[in-house]
């Protein structure tokens, strides 16, 4: 039989209980009789650590499958009397071989009296309990620091996407192409850089709002996404499509905020935008409260550096919110993302 994994948990006890344990059950065993003889001392002692290292080993194995049984750490309360209840009984069968084990042998000074066997079996159920405490403690602890890291990480995980969605509010490269298609419209089309610049306004606006709250209607990021698709639309033209197909009763419905511009500025970076070759990005929801986002794939020939913030922020935003992880599927022909709605 493979011996079971022991902790260093289970040696320090070990090293501080077991010779503790024999030399006091041994003297409720034996009396002071323990103590006078080096021949009843050595081999009292022997017996006794033959069998508090087997009924150590055994309860070892009892206490790894009541974990698997119960390994919720809600359940320490049925663990913690599961593990003193089964121990006690595989312990105090210990003691009783042990005590007949004396009988047989005929130890000297050993008195076969019941009184003697009881004491040593309420004196093994005090240190089975003892055991079974410390080691729930030990759990329980463990699973606290385990609880602390994970909110640590999360933590982090959450500064880290709101770092990351700054980054895409304030992204110089939009900027600067918006303000290059402003000045041109400018000097050629005064009253539609009116328009351009109101909707710009709208879109900035939008952008430093965004981290007020965890979750938008699904309703402000469409209205936010029309005034942004003017934007891509006065740079691209005809070679641009936006495509709205909302399900009836979705609008009112929720998701993290700038969601639908990480998703429509990943398929305008990534893919071939021309009046012979347009893209056409598709929202829809469906019954089932989902927003499914797609666009025709017709990737860059040269690939376009991105650190991927735009679909990891996304992806973490729902991690945190406590939702399903949005679906990313990629065909020859299409880019399509099913996105969970709240």
């Amino acid at each position: 039989m493979k011996l079971l994994a022991y902790s260093r948990y289970d040696w320090l006890l070990q090293i501080i209980v077991v010779p503790l344990y024999i030399s006091i059950l041994n003297w409720l065993l034996l009396g002071n009789d323990y103590w006078r003889s080096w021949t009843t001392l050595g081999l009292a002692t022997g017996l006794a650590f033959l069998e508090s290292f087997t009924a150590w080993y055994v309860n070892n194995g009892i206490a790894i499958r009541i974990n698997q049984l119960h390994p919720d750490p809600e359940q320490y309360v049925s663990r913690a009397f599961r593990r003193f209840l089964f121990c006690s009984l595989s312990s105090g069968l210990h003691v009783g071989v042990l005590f007949f084990v004396y009988w047989f042998i005929a130890m000297p000074g050993f008195e076969p009296e019941m009184s003697r066997l009881l004491l040593g079996l309420v004196f093994t159920t005090i240190i089975v309990a003892i055991v079974v405490i410390t080691y729930e403690s030990m759990d329980s602890f463990g699973h606290w620091q385990q609880s602390r890291r994970e909110v640590d990480t999360l933590s982090k995980a959450q500064l880290q996407a709101q770092l990351d969605t700054l980054r895409q509010q304030v992204n110089p490269h939009f900027l600067f192409n918006s303000l290059n298609s402003l000045t041109a419209l400018i000097s050629e089309n005064p009253q539609q850089a009116e328009v351009f610049a109101e909707e710009l306004s709208s879109v900035y606006r939008y952008l430093l709002r965004s981290n007020e709250s965890a979750l938008t209607p699904l309703q402000n990021e469409l209205e936010f996404i029309q005034s942004y698709y003017h934007l891509l639309k006065t740079r691209h033209g005809e070679a641009l499509t936006l495509v709205t197909r909302i399900y009836p009763g979705t609008e009112t419905m929720h998701l993290p905020p700038l969601t639908l511009q990480l998703l429509i500025e990943n398929a305008v970076k990534h893919n071939i935008i021309l009046p012979e070759q347009p893209l056409t990005i598709v929202l829809t929801t469906d019954a089932q409260q989902h927003l499914i986002v797609s666009n025709n794939l017709q990737r860059k020939a040269s690939r376009i550096l991105s650190n991927g913030v735009g679909l990891s922020n996304i992806l973490t935003k729902y991690q945190m919110l406590g939702q399903p992880v949005p679906k990313i599927e990629e065909t020859g022909q299409e880019f399509r993302v099913t996105l969970p709605l709240v």
